[in-house]
């Protein structure tokens, strides 16, 4: 997935506002106002780095004087004391800023570091990792482009992306069938042509969801003999329906679902619980104006 440029600002200047960086009063009271310096953003724990576009807005909203740049690339393996950014400018706007940079790159960061281990995991099966909407309110795109940083796959963007018939959905339209029925119907009454995916939990839904020749199907919290003999069936069938895994699924566990032959393992754990990578800003040198 690609960050427009209006998507990073809009996020940036949404948490300068919450972090009321125009009143800074802790800077302006303590920092010389004609001092400049320059000072290094450095990774502290391996990883892999997400956000830089986010530090560099951050810095253009609050002083466009202010000079970042980056070490590394988005989507870099690092290493401890690896530098990931140079930023130089009046003393005033980095250490204001600084927070706030350092929010966004080390989720971000944190994101693409465990989607990447959650790749390795996988290894060479022909399995993609997705993501899903479990992201952090108004952080959508910024929390999806990072799994994108670490090796995922965007799956799903928003409501209006595709249909996902999930549980709640099915018991409410009174099961698979008439929920797919319906879809569709909705579907050519509007106009529109979507994926559509339906979550399945037993044996009679998977056969449901095949009959009806659904682009997706989710086989949530299944054992992993459970996925294997949907996956037989699946190909016995003909049928083309994507199989997606879902559910609780660990990095100890990864791996034997993958084995089972799904094509996809989606976890919600990429962007709603990630562990921020630690990162620092240091200033590195400094110096008064003439």
């Amino acid at each position: 997935m690609q960050l427009t440029m209006e998507t990073v600002r809009t996020a940036v200047l949404a948490a300068l506002a919450e972090d009321r960086s125009a009143d800074d009063v802790t800077t302006r009271w303590s920092v010389p106002a004609d001092l400049h310096v320059e000072a290094t953003m450095i990774a502290k724990q391996p990883g892999r780095v997400s956000g830089l576009p986010a530090v560099q807005s951050v810095y253009a909203a609050i002083d466009p004087t202010v000079q970042v740049r980056p070490a590394v690339a988005d989507g870099d393996a690092v290493v401890p004391g690896q530098p990931l950014a140079w930023i130089s400018g009046a003393a005033h706007s980095i250490i204001t800023g600084e927070r706030v940079a350092l929010n966004f790159v080390q989720r971000m960061s944190g994101i693409a570091t465990l989607t990447s281990a959650f790749v390795a995991a996988i290894g060479a099966r022909p399995v993609r990792l997705l993501d899903t909407r479990k992201t952090a309110p108004g952080l959508r795109a910024m929390d999806k482009y990072a799994v994108s940083c670490g090796g995922g796959t965007n799956h799903r963007l928003d409501l209006a992306a595709m249909v996902l018939l999930k549980e709640n959905h099915l018991a409410a339209a009174g099961g698979v069938r008439p929920a797919v029925r319906r879809v569709r119907d909705g579907m050519t009454a509007e106009g529109r042509d979507l994926a559509i995916e339906v979550e399945v939990t037993t044996a009679e839904e998977v056969r449901e969801a095949l009959d009806c020749q659904v682009e997706w199907i989710l086989l949530d919290n299944m054992s992993a003999e459970e996925m294997a003999a949907v996956v037989e069936r699946r190909n016995a069938s003909g049928s083309t329906s994507q199989l997606e895994a879902s559910g609780t699924i660990t990095l100890d566990t990864v791996a034997a679902v993958a084995a089972t032959g799904v094509d996809a393992v989606s976890v919600g754990a990429l962007t709603h619980s990630p562990a921020a990578l630690d990162i620092s800003l240091l200033v590195t040198r400094d110096r008064e104006l003439n």
